[in-house]
């Protein structure tokens, strides 16, 4: 395993770095220099160093400071505490916000003044304020543990984490992996978030435990795990993370009903729509497009709500019931893993509902449904179960054909117009007794 502590940090003054002042955010800067002049140590610190050493963008900028949380909201007015597990200052500029982290310590499993409190080796609290190298140490990859020094512009490296992006290499800081992996489970998932973002290697040492501590992510709040899966899938590289996810048995802790469905053919062929979903999920972020978080849930279960409803249907369950209850089972299923909030579990169950309609393209139907608000979301995935092969291609291809088409086409796309025909043709005929009589 590498060393992953220095006798002393490796300090890079700023003639041998690429970061300068103009790659940094504004506000971030402003917040550095207000730290600063107000006596207090300011550093740039995480993914923003991380990025901009290697030529990347970064798209948010954190701050780490001996500074208290109170010291600093007494420093901007348009900042706000938040969190209890983890004390933060977020100081807010319009819709940016800078995040400020005090300096976390070292300290005992527990500490006399309950601002450090671990269960089962995983911390559930820690605010317990220490040094500079104390918080370098903390931390969870030796990538994320470079500070940029605002008073001198230097580099400040506690644990290698610069040969590490030499080498492309993502390695937790410790001697004992496992450990830090239960110190808090969730760096299990941010260590595939990060191989998949930066195209590095998860050390070896660091890479084992995956496969056998899957299991701790149960302890994790399903909140949380919400938070995190947006973060894994909604980042424009959501199929690679997927597989790693699979890969390590983590999504089956996650979507256990989904993975079990996959572990499955059907009808001989591999189950290809999460893949799919995902990709064209990866395509629109790239694209610069939205994604709601309700389209991405309802690709994610929708392999244990299709073969439920399924079952249902074969079980001469009315289609359209028989979707309610199968997206109910799933949806009350996964909430105490990975919670998903009413405002897109609703969307989400209905994208499913809409799907039984979408297959009843005569009449009204069609008009009733192109109104509906989540009319164009419940399209797109029809799309994608069409590209997957689970319906008709020409079933999408009527859609959209309906959509790009006139008033007068669309009638005669559903029957309206031959309905229409008829009508007038009755209206046209004359009653019987109501001829006038000659005279």
């Amino acid at each position: 395993m590498h060393e992953t502590t220095r006798d002393s940090p490796l300090v890079i003054p700023r003639s041998e770095h690429q970061i300068s002042r103009a790659n940094i955010s504004e506000n971030a800067l402003k917040v550095l220099y207000r730290l600063k002049d107000g006596g207090y140590q300011a550093y740039l610190v995480g993914g923003g160093v991380r990025d901009i050493l290697l030529g990347r963008e970064p798209k948010d900028f954190d701050v780490a400071t001996d500074a208290t949380p109170e010291e600093v909201r007494r420093l901007f007015r348009n900042c706000r505490l938040i969190g209890r597990r983890f004390r933060l200052a977020h100081v807010h500029f319009g819709r940016e916000i800078i995040e400020v982290a005090t300096f976390r310590g070292g300290g005992r499993d527990e500490d006399t003044d309950g601002e450090r409190h671990l269960r089962n080796g995983m911390i559930v609290r820690d605010n317990l304020y220490g040094t500079r190298e104390e918080d370098a140490l903390r931390r969870d990859f030796s990538v994320n543990a470079l500070y940029y020094n605002i008073a001198d512009f230097s580099v400040i490296d506690y644990a290698g984490g610069l040969d590490d992006l030499r080498a492309g290499r993502l390695r937790l800081i410790g001697k004992d992996p496992q450990t830090r992996y239960r110190e808090d489970p969730v760096r299990m998932l941010r260590a595939v978030r990060f191989a998949c973002k930066l195209g590095f290697n998860i050390d070896s040492s660091c890479e084992q435990p995956l496969f056998t501590l899957g299991h701790l992510l149960r302890d994790i709040p399903p909140a949380r795990l919400f938070e995190e899966v947006l973060k894994l899938l909604q980042t424009g590289l959501g199929l690679c993370t997927f597989e790693k996810l699979r890969h390590y048995g983590l999504f089956a802790q996650l979507f256990p009903a989904t993975d079990e469905c996959l572990n499955h053919e059907d009808q001989d062929f591999p189950v290809t729509f999460v893949n799919r979903g995902l990709a064209n999920t990866d395509r629109r972020i790239q694209e610069e497009k939205p994604v709601t978080p309700a389209f991405l849930f309802a690709v994610l279960l929708w392999e244990p709500v299709r073969r439920r409803f399924a079952a249902l249907l074969a079980d001469d369950r009315a289609a359209n019931e028989a979707m309610l209850l199968a997206s109910g089972n799933a949806a009350s299923r996964e909430q105490p893993l990975v919670a998903i909030p009413k405002r897109f579990a609703l969307p989400m169950r209905e994208i499913w509902a809409m799907q039984p309609r979408l297959e009843q393209h005569e009449g009204k139907r069609p008009y009733r449904l192109l109104t509906h608000p989540r009319f164009r979301a419940a399209y797109d995935f029809l799309l994608l179960r069409a590209e997957a092969g689970e319906v008709d291609s020409e079933l999408a291809d009527w859609w959209t054909r309906f959509q790009e088409a006139n008033g007068r086409a669309r009638a005669e796309m559903t029957g309206e117009a031959t309905k229409g025909r008829r009508r007038r043709r009755r209206r046209s005929r004359p009653a019987a007794g109501n001829e006038t009589a000659g005279t």
